[in-house]
């Protein structure tokens, strides 16, 4: 399953206050960029049918079948650095990442 560190958490929530008829996080992996595959995140109202469910602490992460078998034991967070904030996602599938860092791909 996912998880999700607090800073991730207490960001999640953040944005769920500006956005309270939004009931979680919706999680997707899309293809994209130049490595292939890229994270895709949205608040969503809830839980779609046959989506996997992650409870976080007063919100939900929803994941779909499809993008979870991408994301699969993978640690959602949140970073703030010299070059800005952002979700990050470490992923032991991830073999590597494009030169930007905006899409990886798994063999």
């Amino acid at each position: 399953m996912i998880s999700v560190t607090e800073k991730a958490q207490e960001r999640v929530r953040s944005l769920l206050k500006e956005k309270p008829e939004m009931g979680g996080l919706r999680v997707r992996v899309i293809g994209g960029g130049c490595g292939g595959l890229e994270y895709k995140l949205d608040l969503d109202k809830g839980p779609q049918e046959g989506d996997k469910i992650v409870e976080g602490e007063g919100f939900q992460v929803y994941v779909d079948n499809k993008s979870y078998l991408f994301v699969i034991n993978s640690v959602l967070d949140w970073k703030e650095d010299l070059m800005g904030s952002s979700f990050r996602f470490e992923n032991p599938q991830v073999k590597g990442t494009c030169g930007c860092g905006s899409s990886f791909y798994i063999e």
